[in-house]
C-alpha cells in the first residue's frame, strides 16, 4: 500500500476511538440526566398514571438493560435519528438538518474573511517588523481577541444599522421581502450576512495575524530565502513563492482548530443578530431545558469537528510529505 494511503487510513482508524467516546458520552449525559424521556413525555401530557409510565417506557426501549439501550442509540444515530423535540415538537434531526446551512455559511464567510484579511496584515507586519506600522497591527489585532464578541456586535448594530442604515441588525433574510429571482434572495441573505460573519472573524482574524507574522518571521531567517534574493528575484515574488508558501503550513493548522472552535462563537453571535442557525437553537434548547434537542446539537458539533480536523490533517500531509514519513 502506498505511503500516502497508509497515512489516511492511519488517520481515520484514529478517529473511530474519538467518535465512540463521543456517542459514549452523550449517552451516559442522557441518562444523567434527571428523569427519562418518559417522564418528559409524562409532564408534557398532564398524566402520569404508573400504567402511563410503564407503557412509554416500554414503546421507547427504556425498560431493557442499559447496554441494549446504547446499542439501539447507536444504531438510530446510523440513521441519523438522534431522538425528539417536544418543545419544538420536531424530531432532533430534523431541527439540526434545517438550521445546519445557516451556520456553515457563516462560519465559512468568517473563517475566509478572517483568513484573507489575517494573512494579508500578518504579511505585512512580517515585513515591517519593529516599525510603527507593525506595532499598530499588533495592537490591533490584541484588541480584537481580547474584545467580547457581543460587544463589538452590538456596537456594529448601533453604527451601520440604527445610525447608518446601511445593512440589516437581525434575521437571514427579510421578512416579507418580494423576491424577482433568486440574485435578489442571495443579495438580500448577504446583507444579512455582513455584520455577523465581521463580528465572528475578528476574533480569529487576530489569530491569523499573529501565527502569519511569526511563521513569516521564522521563514525569512532560512537559507534558501536568502539564496533567491541573492538570485535577483523581488521581493514580492521572494514573499508570495518562497516565504509564504512554506508559512501555510501552521496557518493550515489554525484554520483546522478555528473551524472546530468556531461552533462556540456561533452560540454568541447568533443570538446576537437573531441567525438562525445552530448556534441559537442550542440557546432555544438551554432556555427550555430541551435536554434532547441540546444534546444531538452536541453530537453532531462534534462530529462535525472530527471530520474538520481529519481533514485537516489530510491537507497538511498533501502539503508537506515529510509528515507520512514521520508517521
Amino acid at each position: 500500500m502506498p505511503t500516502s494511503l497508509r497515512y489516511v487510513f492511519r488517520r481515520l482508524v484514529q478517529a473511530l476511538p474519538m467518535a465512540f467516546a463521543i456517542v459514549l458520552l452523550n449517552f451516559l449525559l442522557l441518562k444523567l440526566t434527571p428523569g427519562d424521556l418518559a417522564d418528559v413525555i409524562a409532564g408534557e401530557s398532564g398524566s402520569a398514571t404508573p400504567e402511563f409510565m410503564e407503557n412509554l417506557r416500554r414503546l421507547y426501549g427504556l425498560d431493557i438493560p442499559v447496554h441494549l439501550q446504547f446499542l439501539n442509540y447507536i444504531q438510530g444515530i446510523l440513521h441519523f435519528d438522534l431522538g425528539y423535540s417536544f418543545r419544538q415538537g420536531m424530531p432532533v434531526g430534523e431541527l439540526i438538518l434545517e438550521r445546519l446551512p445557516a451556520t456553515i455559511l457563516l462560519s465559512l464567510t468568517a473563517i475566509l474573511f478572517a483568513l484573507l484579511i489575517g494573512v494579508l496584515l500578518g504579511v505585512v507586519a512580517a515585513r515591517s517588523r519593529g516599525s510603527l506600522l507593525d506595532e499598530a497591527i499588533s495592537v490591533v489585532s490584541t484588541m480584537g481577541f481580547a474584545t467580547p464578541l457581543f460587544w463589538v456586535g452590538l456596537m456594529l448594530i448601533v453604527l451601520f444599522s440604527i445610525e447608518l442604515r446601511w445593512l440589516p441588525s437581525a434575521g437571514m433574510v427579510t421578512v416579507g421581502a418580494d423576491y424577482h429571482g433568486r440574485w435578489d434572495e442571495w443579495l438580500d441573505i448577504g446583507r444579512h450576512l455582513v455584520l455577523p460573519a465581521v463580528t465572528l472573524s475578528l476574533f480569529f482574524l487576530s489569530i491569523y495575524v499573529r501565527i502569519t507574522r511569526s511563521a513569516m518571521l521564522e521563514v525569512y531567517g532560512l537559507d534558501f530565502v536568502r539564496t533567491a534574493r541573492a538570485k535577483g528575484l523581488t521581493e514580492a515574488r521572494v514573499v508570495v513563492r518562497h516565504v509564504l508558501r512554506n508559512a501555510l503550513l501552521p496557518i493550515v493548522t489554525v484554520t483546522g482548530l478555528q473551524l472546530g472552535a468556531i461552533f462556540g462563537g456561533t452560540v454568541v453571535v447568533e443570538t446576537v443578530f437573531g441567525w438562525p442557525g445552530l448556534g441559537r437553537l442550542a440557546q432555544e434548547a438551554v432556555f427550555s431545558r430541551d435536554v434532547n434537542l441540546l444534546l444531538g446539537i452536541f453530537l453532531c458539533s462534534s462530529f462535525i469537528v472530527i471530520v474538520v480536523n481529519l481533514s485537516v490533517d489530510l491537507l497538511y500531509a498533501a502539503l508537506d510529505p515529510r509528515v507520512e514519513v514521520r508517521q
